[in-house]
């Protein structure tokens, strides 16, 4: 009878886990599903690659932007309060998603689902460390990894076989009733626990705005490249005030007494080189994940669920690789399975040069399984190098930092291969789209396609030189 009080606070610390780990899955699984939609989504809306490809850039792009600003006002607001409007406002911007007519319109919804997931995204981590104990938080915080894993796989396979049997707008659709469910269950569950707790310290508005105004002009000029001229006024202008917003946003922080980012981090070698280094291997991962569901879609001319089953394979070989690649560092660190990691990922990309339409699916599927293998080498070991090498106290805003520096990752390698692809496509066709695709056009795609894997090998380059350059450390 004793005990009841503490089985109990046990058993509400698992529900509010399997609350966190259904958001998790969600938002991993809406960022790898649109990828498998997105030729359907362009031949249904009559548009092209360099428009589409901002179905997935809106998405991260506010994800990036917004991850720091809404991980601080769970601080000062309580977590609830966040988490649970960021599965309102996810669901909103599903619905919103669901319905879209025009390119723009569902390009805008998917900023609103953005903002939701990182609302979503910045209070998970920390809602988990808040609940368990010290000695419970490394099992919890691995099996969070795992629903991370069961997302990013479950989503292409989910997604093929929504769109074998229904329109691209049945991928927006079941996010609404999970959404919605989830958003009463958080104001229940979470009613009275460390989360539904904030404190008095303020906002910096100022840094949230700059780091906005930052990142979204500099997506923006990058993914303008191929229709502006370099030197253009506009190309320019965005490029000049991402910059100085860059460069006030971190005097503005050197100086605050609450900052979004504390910029004595980076003189940490090993937070600086890990964060970096994250930020290239998400860049060439996502050249892979966005431009692979166009190349088995239209030259290989696979069904969608087919599509979906091969581009699970690097997502399967992080489920199983990533809780190796944990245990290893606890004896290696994170050096040499970093620098390894990322070696393979950047021989995953140029074996890609001499791939052709008439390679069979085992051509494809082991340089898919490199770069799982590869990535799933990277992340774990890095994820943790990072988080031991500062204080307790500044967690959190390292949290956000690391998720930060991941999504833009993903963001410039979205933007450089859509770059890449579209305008070396559109030079071969003279401006032919893929909506109009025959198979005359594969001699074109095919150029475009292995130009653009080529440079997300040498993005990737980088990184093994600076996984390696931070230095030993063994735990």
């Amino acid at each position: 009878m004793n005990n009841s009080p503490i089985k109990q606070k046990a058993h509400n610390k698992w529900i509010v886990f399997l609350l966190v780990a259904t958001a998790i899955f969600m938002s991993t699984l809406d960022s790898s599903i649109v990828n498998i939609a997105l030729p359907y989504i362009m031949e249904d809306l009559h548009t092209r690659v360099n428009i589409i490809q901002w179905v997935i850039l809106a998405y991260l792009v506010s994800v990036s932007s917004l991850l720091l600003t809404f991980g601080r006002l769970s601080d000062t607001r309580g977590r609830k309060i966040i988490y649970t409007y960021g599965f309102l406002i996810f669901s909103v911007g599903s619905l919103f998603c669901s319905i879209a007519q025009t390119p723009f319109s569902l390009i805008a919804s998917r900023g609103i689902q953005g903002c939701g997931a990182a609302m979503l995204m910045a209070c998970s981590p920390a809602i988990i460390i808040d609940l368990f104990p010290p000695e419970e938080r490394g099992r919890a915080i691995g099996m969070m990894g795992t629903a991370v894993a069961a997302g990013l796989t479950a989503g292409p396979l989910a997604g093929g076989i929504l769109l074998d049997f229904f329109s691209w707008r049945s991928i927006f659709y079941i996010n609404i009733p999970i959404g919605l469910i989830a958003t009463f269950a958080g104001f229940s569950i979470l009613k009275g626990t460390s989360a539904d707790k904030g404190n008095n310290e303020p906002l910096d508005k100022k840094g949230s705005i700059l780091l906005v105004i930052s990142i979204c002009s500099f997506i923006i000029a990058l993914t303008h490249l191929d229709r502006w001229e370099i030197l253009s006024v506009k190309l320019l202008s965005l490029f000049i005030i991402s910059f100085i917003s860059f460069f006030i946003f971190i005097k503005t922080e050197a100086k605050s007494g609450y900052p979004l980012f504390d910029p004595k981090l980076l003189k940490i070698k090993l937070f600086f080189f890990p964060v970096i280094s994250a930020a290239i291997l998400f860049s060439a991962l996502f050249t892979i994940t966005f431009l692979m569901p166009f190349y088995l879609t239209y030259p290989c001319n696979y069904s969608a669920s087919t599509t979906g089953l091969i581009m699970i394979t690097p997502f399967v070989f992080l489920f199983f690789f990533s809780p190796v690649a944990g245990s290893i560092y606890d004896k290696i660190g994170s050096r040499w399975l970093c620098s390894i990691g990322i070696s393979l990922l950047t021989l995953s990309l140029a074996s890609f040069i001499f791939i052709n339409t008439s390679s069979d699916i085992m051509s494809i599927l082991w340089r898919l399984a490199l770069a799982g293998t590869g990535t799933a080498l990277f992340i774990s070991p890095n994820n943790t190098a990072t988080m031991n090498s500062i204080s307790v106290s500044q967690r959190g805003i390292a949290s956000g930092s690391v998720a930060t520096s991941r999504n833009i990752g993903m963001v410039i390698g979205i933007a450089v291969a859509g770059l890449i692809f579209s305008s070396t496509y559109s030079n071969l066709t003279d401006g032919a789209s893929l909506e109009n695709y025959t198979q005359e056009m594969d001699i074109f795609f095919m150029t475009a396609f292995k130009k653009a894997m080529a440079t997300g090998a040498v993005i990737a380059l980088p990184g093994i030189f600076l996984s390696y350059m931070r230095g030993d450390d063994k735990p």
